[in-house]
């Protein structure tokens, strides 16, 4: 049988990030994707490539959600824009309502690129509402500062520290995505599921064509949990998949380079052409 997963997120028009981004990365594990869209991104060339989200009425959410839930159950969801305080509600209502066995909360703030947050007022009905309910959280160094009520975490030490504030926060695991930012040779992130810690790590690649890696990341722990992979084995299997994708990313346009989510799996091999 092939799992039905959801995500709840935004739409990224360039295609590489949002629910663009999990819909592929399902795919590409071999389950089934639904979505419902929480809002759209836009990037304005004339500006400086400049972001511009906007929300979708939480009605028209609801509609889609009602459509999704009518048919098989889901066996795991993942979030991730979410447009307002009425959203993030009505994602909780149906995650309990629905009894989903897995959840993946990627809690989106920021644009990448940018450190100012998209909804202030959403965090912390976020970390009230959805944390509690999280098989695993997934926040960037960004989102777990704010998460966890910390300054800047620039060390693994506060790393951890932030992971145990999530952790009491009611998720059951959580991984903070340091990646690149560390002066370091690889690219560091942290697991911890309340008892063990545990480091992960890659060679850094030292690449722009990153955009869309976060929501991949998140999306493929969602997939791998629905799966049947524990937490840990998703996550790290998550950061292969991902890893992977950046290696062989593509340049879409003078801004943004995307990362290539066919790439693990091969996807560039499933259909061989013969030359005429």
């Amino acid at each position: 049988m092939i799992p039905n997963v959801l995500t709840i997120a935004g739409s990224d028009s360039s295609g590489g990030a949002g629910l663009q981004a999990d819909l592929k990365t399902f795919q590409e594990y071999g389950v089934y994707g639904f979505n419902a869209i929480t809002s759209i991104v836009t990037m304005d060339p004339s500006d400086n490539w400049s972001h511009h989200v906007t929300p979708l009425a939480t009605t028209l959410v609801e509609q889609q959600l009602t459509t999704i839930f009518a048919g098989k159950n889901i066996t795991a969801l993942k979030t991730g824009m979410l447009g307002d305080i009425e959203t993030i509600d009505l994602t909780a209502h149906y995650i309990k309502q629905f009894d989903v066995p897995y959840v993946v909360i990627d809690p989106v703030m920021a644009c990448k690129g940018t450190t100012e947050l998209l909804q202030p007022e959403n965090v912390l009905r976020l970390k009230d509402q959805l944390l509690p309910l999280a098989t695993v959280v997934t926040p960037n160094l960004l989102e777990a500062k704010f998460l966890a009520e910390v300054e800047d975490i620039t060390t693994l030490d506060e790393m951890k520290e932030a992971a145990k504030k999530i952790i009491a926060l009611g998720a059951k695991n959580v991984v903070i995505k340091g990646g690149k930012q560390f002066d370091s040779q690889e690219a560091i992130d942290l697991f911890y599921d309340g008892e063990t810690f545990v480091t992960l790590t890659s060679p850094k690649i030292e690449t722009h064509h990153n955009h869309g890696a976060g929501c991949t990341f998140a999306a493929a722990t969602t997939a791998g949990l629905a799966k049947g992979l524990s937490p840990l084995e998703a996550v790290s299997l998550a950061k292969d998949f991902v890893t992977s994708a950046i290696q062989h990313g593509v340049t879409i346009n003078s801004y943004v380079g995307h990362i290539w989510h066919g790439a693990y799996f091969h996807a560039d091999e499933r259909l061989q052409v013969e030359d005429k």
